[in-house]
C-alpha cells in the first residue's frame, strides 16, 4: 500500500513566497485514503442536481462533515503550516469538476478579489488537490507567477464575460494581466499545487474526453479575522494550533446543511 510522500521543501516554500505558487512533489494521501475520497466525491456528484453545473460545488464540507476527515487531515495541514504558521483555520473548500466535452472555462481571476470584504489581512493558502489528472488537454489550472505581490497585488480591475461559456461572469482586464507568463499546473490524481489567494489564475475549457476535477482546500492563519458580516455565511474550522482571535468556530462533526444550501450557486474559482 503506497504511503503519502508530499511535503514542502525549502525550494517549494521559497517559490510560494516569491512567485505565489508551488508544485510540491509526491502524493498527498495514502492510496487507500485517496480512493475513499475519490469514491466519496463520486457519490456526491451522483446526487448533484442535474440542472446545476458540477463546477459549482462550493463549500461541500458545510453540509457533509465526513469531508473534514480529509480537509483537516494532518497530510493536508502539514503542507500549509510552513506557509501560514502553527495556528491555522480551514476557511473554505470547493469541488470544481469540469465534465468531459463541455467543462467550462475559468476566467482569469484572483480569489482575493471575491474575499476583499471578508478577510483581514488577505492571507489565504489554497491547496488544489487533483481528484482526476489535471492536464493541459483537459483544462488544468494556469497561474501567472509573482502577481501576488506585484501590480495590484490581488485586486485587479475586472470586466464582464459570457456566463454561458465561463464558470463565472467576470475576468481580470487584459491590461492587468501578462498571459504570456502563465504557467500550467499539471497534476496527477492525489497530487497538488498550492497558491496564494492574490495570485492570478484561470483555466481553459475542457473539450477533451477526460473529466477534470479538483478539490480546493483553503486555509488562513488564525491571526486573519473574518468580517462579522460573513460569520453566518462562511464557517471557520480549527485546523491546527490555537484560535488566537477567539473567532466563532464550526464543529467539524456537525452538519451545517442550512449554510451549504444558502451558498449553493455561488461563483467557482
Amino acid at each position: 500500500m503506497k504511503t503519502p510522500t508530499c511535503s514542502l521543501t525549502d525550494s517549494d516554500i521559497r517559490q510560494y513566497q516569491e512567485e505565489g505558487y508551488c508544485l510540491p512533489k509526491g502524493t498527498v494521501f495514502s492510496e487507500r485514503k485517496f480512493t475513499r475520497l475519490f469514491n466519496h466525491f463520486e457519490d456526491r456528484l451522483e446526487e448533484w442536481p442535474r440542472d446545476k453545473r458540477p463546477e459549482a460545488m462550493d463549500t461541500p464540507h458545510f453540509g457533509d462533515p465526513a469531508l473534514n476527515e480529509w480537509a483537516l487531515a494532518p497530510e493536508v495541514v502539514d503542507l500549509v503550516e510552513p506557509l501560514l504558521g502553527p495556528d491555522i483555520l480551514l476557511f473554505s473548500t470547493h469541488f470544481i469538476c469540469k465534465p468531459k466535452g463541455d467543462g467550462r472555462r475559468v476566467p482569469w481571476h484572483e480569489d482575493s478579489a471575491y474575499w476583499r470584504r471578508m478577510l483581514d489581512p488577505m492571507e489565504v493558502a489554497t491547496i488544489w488537490l487533483a481528484i482526476d489528472p489535471s492536464l493541459k488537454e483537459n483544462g488544468c489550472m494556469y497561474v501567472i507567477p509573482r502577481t501576488h505581490n506585484t501590480g495590484k497585488k490581488g485586486f485587479s480591475d475586472y470586466e464582464d464575460v459570457d456566463l454561458k461559456s465561463n464558470v463565472f461572469d467576470t475576468e481580470i482586464v487584459k491590461s492587468d494581466r501578462r498571459d504570456e507568463l502563465a504557467v500550467p499546473c499539471e497534476l496527477q490524481a492525489n497530487t497538488c499545487s498550492i497558491h496564494d489567494a492574490r495570485t492570478q489564475h484561470g483555466s481553459a475549457a475542457n473539450t477533451s474526453s477526460l473529466r477534470r476535477c479538483g478539490w480546493t482546500l483553503r486555509f488562513i492563519p488564525a491571526t486573519c479575522r473574518m468580517s462579522e458580516e460573513f460569520v453566518e455565511k462562511q464557517l471557520l474550522y480549527q485546523a491546527r494550533g490555537k484560535n488566537t482571535l477567539n473567532q466563532k468556530l464550526a464543529d467539524p462533526e456537525k452538519d451545517y446543511s442550512h449554510v451549504y444550501d444558502m451558498r449553493r450557486g455561488m461563483k467557482a474559482h
